[in-house]
């Protein structure tokens, strides 16, 4: 690069020449940033212009080219200043390149079609931070079960009519899992526990609070009924169907929520023939109940069709054994395949 495009000094030029120092690389400290000898010399003794040892630094870090600063100290010293005022020049490139890069990446978006950016709601907000908490806190386990559902349906027609006389109530096929899962837990007390706080106890509740998974349009409320143990099914049922009733039409109160100890998530209405639910924390356990579907099945020999409804549950394995899982849904399935115990 020829040195005549670059204002300096006879002096300057002549030295630089000496030194077969090109002047492109110096920044000049005279009137209008004339290079004079000084500049020349700066370069060739130090190889850059000089820096205070704070703007040193602060480039060493950044990774900046100090030949593309200007000084603005005594004999065009490259102070601290000097140093950050690049920098905030080269942010606020970096930062309208991303804009750009954003604008274009959403132009080519919309090249589709509309976009429709739909807020969340604070009940989804809730919803995705508690689900996320127990995804990435508790390594589960998760195991299913088959169960024939011919005896349910029969007692559901038995005595649907006398309880809808007496409550008001329709009884759900949901209403009698929900009661078979209560007198399952008391059975086996690690399905109904939950971990401390500190990770170090397994706390076993003498007690049943069922939680009931809601599904509503702008999120998932769990309503818990307490005590559950204590109910027959005719009161537990009018439990849940109250708890429901008052979580679709949001009147809620904030202990309706609290203090589950086992939750039930129903997605059979919903032709679902197999899920497997997150674990409602601090619960250590989930029970998934999916569809129940007419299937061909081998009943004494012979090849009938059945009802057939399968059950997942999703436990904490920090706390819960594969063999207590497997046990829990065997006696589950012993109660709902032969539902006439569980109202004794």
């Amino acid at each position: 690069m020829s040195d005549i495009k670059f204002r300096a000094t006879p002096v300057a030029r002549f030295l630089s020449k000496q030194n077969n120092i090109d002047l492109s690389l110096l920044k000049g400290t005279g009137p209008k940033g004339r290079i004079q000898k000084e500049d020349v010399l700066n370069f060739k003794n130090f190889g850059i212009l000089k820096i205070s040892s704070l703007a040193k630094k602060i480039a060493e870090v950044e990774g900046i080219d100090l030949t593309k600063i200007v000084g603005t100290g005594v004999n065009g010293k490259i102070l601290k200043e000097d140093v950050l005022d690049l920098l905030k020049n080269k942010d606020n490139t970096l930062k309208e390149n991303e804009k750009k890069e954003n604008q274009l990446e959403i132009s080519a978006e919309k090249s589709y079609g509309e976009i429709e950016e739909i807020p969340m709601s604070m009940m989804r907000r809730t919803v995705a931070k508690r689900m996320s908490e127990s995804y990435f806190t508790a390594p589960v386990f998760v195991a299913n079960i088959e169960v024939d559902m011919t005896e349910v349906k029969k007692l559901r027609e038995s005595i649907i009519e006398q309880l809808k006389e007496e409550t008001g109530y329709k009884l759900t096929v949901t209403d009698i899992i929900s009661l078979a899962t209560v007198k399952s837990l008391i059975k086996h007390p690690y399905i109904n526990c939950s971990l401390s706080k500190d990770g170090t106890k397994i706390l076993l509740h003498k007690y049943v609070n069922l939680a009931m998974a809601v599904g509503l349009e702008n999120g998932l409320l769990t309503p818990v009924v307490k005590n559950a143990e204590k109910m027959n099914l005719r009161e537990l049922m009018i439990s849940l169907k109250d708890l429901t009733k008052k979580a679709v039409e949001m009147k809620l109160e904030s202990e309706d929520l609290e203090d589950s100890t086992f939750t039930v998530s129903n997605l059979g209405m919903f032709g679902i023939d197999s899920f497997a639910p997150i674990i409602n924390q601090p619960n250590s356990a989930i029970l998934g109940v999916s569809a129940t579907v007419d299937k061909p099945v081998v009943v004494n020999g012979e090849i009938v069709v059945r009802p057939i409804m399968k059950l997942s549950i999703t436990v904490d394995h920090r706390v819960v054994d594969g063999m207590e899982a497997a046990k829990f849904l065997n006696t589950l399935k012993n109660y709902l395949e032969n539902p006439i115990s569980i109202l004794v």
